[in-house]
């Protein structure tokens, strides 16, 4: 089946799995961002994406990329570094689904960024949405300071925040990389950067986990490969804003995996602010060309 004939909600419904994945392997990090911080979790987690992202990639033919992929890899390799410790060092100080309903804003920053460098067709109602989306950020806000979650649970809140505006950035780099490589390519170039970037500081930081916790690390490393070449994959045959919105169902594997694995209840608040931040997401992105830009874009 080639791009031309393959309908949006196919790159939507894989896009929606890939988030799946990664949903579950936020469970796992936070459970290791807890048991030895965020830089060994991260670090050895990518230094295993890498070995299987090369598999991917030499499954997939193993072409040399052009200078073009190759600067989007180290682009994207050094924005996802930077955005991944920011948002495990906030996720291990916040409960899952407040930390994921903070990161919701990526989405409606996606379709700004998607307009201005992309050229993709976003209406006026954008602003409506920015404005609204940053409410439901304050509700959430207010409710993380009624419930007396302590001076680290906000600054894990700010950092998660700004993990989220360099996600945007991300997407938009992606749907650009989609289109310049393969998604084993992409799958190994990313995390082969990242564990490159993370390891400038492993004479200083790394450590060998403890026996128990490598489990966790190696069904992690897979998760985050396997929903890096799925999202790969959709973001070659769709339009960025348009699957941002799958980013949407997290939030059910966040609370349900928060509750389940660290007892963590979803407050009032954080659905709330959720609620808001998703119908302003969903109301900027909702537009009549919307299905036909993505077809035109896979095209």
């Amino acid at each position: 089946m080639t791009a031309r004939h393959l309908s949006p909600a196919v790159a939507f419904a894989v896009a929606a799995a890939g988030i799946g994945l990664f949903s579950i392997m936020d469970a796992f990090m936070k459970s290791l961002v807890l048991a030895v911080g965020v830089y060994n979790a991260l670090f050895w987690r990518t230094m295993i994406s890498s070995g299987l992202g090369a598999m991917a990639w030499r499954a997939g033919g193993a072409g040399r990329p052009s200078s073009r992929a190759i600067r989007l890899h180290l682009l994207r390799g050094a924005i996802t570094a930077a955005m991944a410790l920011l948002f495990f060092w906030g996720l291990g100080r916040v409960p899952m689904a407040q930390a994921i309903a903070l990161s919701y804003i990526a989405p409606l920053l996606a379709l700004l960024l998607g307009a201005l460098f992309l050229h993709e067709r976003v209406g006026p109602r954008v602003v409506v949405a920015s404005v609204a989306a940053l409410a439901g950020v304050g509700i959430i806000m207010v409710g993380q300071s009624r419930a007396a979650l302590g001076p680290a649970a906000f600054e894990g809140a700010i950092a998660i925040l700004a993990s989220a505006v360099l996600y945007a950035i991300n997407l938009v780099v992606a749907r650009l990389q989609s289109q310049a490589a393969r998604p084993g390519e992409i799958a190994f170039f990313q995390s082969t950067i990242v564990t490159l970037i993370l390891a400038c500081a492993a004479p200083w930081l790394a450590v060998l986990p403890p026996p128990g916790e490598w489990p966790k690390i190696v069904i992690g490393a897979f998760l985050a490969t396997a929903s890096l070449y799925l999202l790969a994959w959709a973001y070659a045959h769709g339009e960025a804003g348009y699957l941002a919105t799958t980013e949407y169902t997290s939030f059910v594997y966040a609370a349900v995996l928060g509750w389940l694995v660290f007892g963590e209840s979803v407050s009032p608040f954080t659905l709330a602010g959720a609620a808001v931040i998703v119908a302003a997401c969903l109301y900027a992105a909702r537009r009549r060309d919307i299905a036909q830009s993505a077809i035109e874009a896979a095209a």
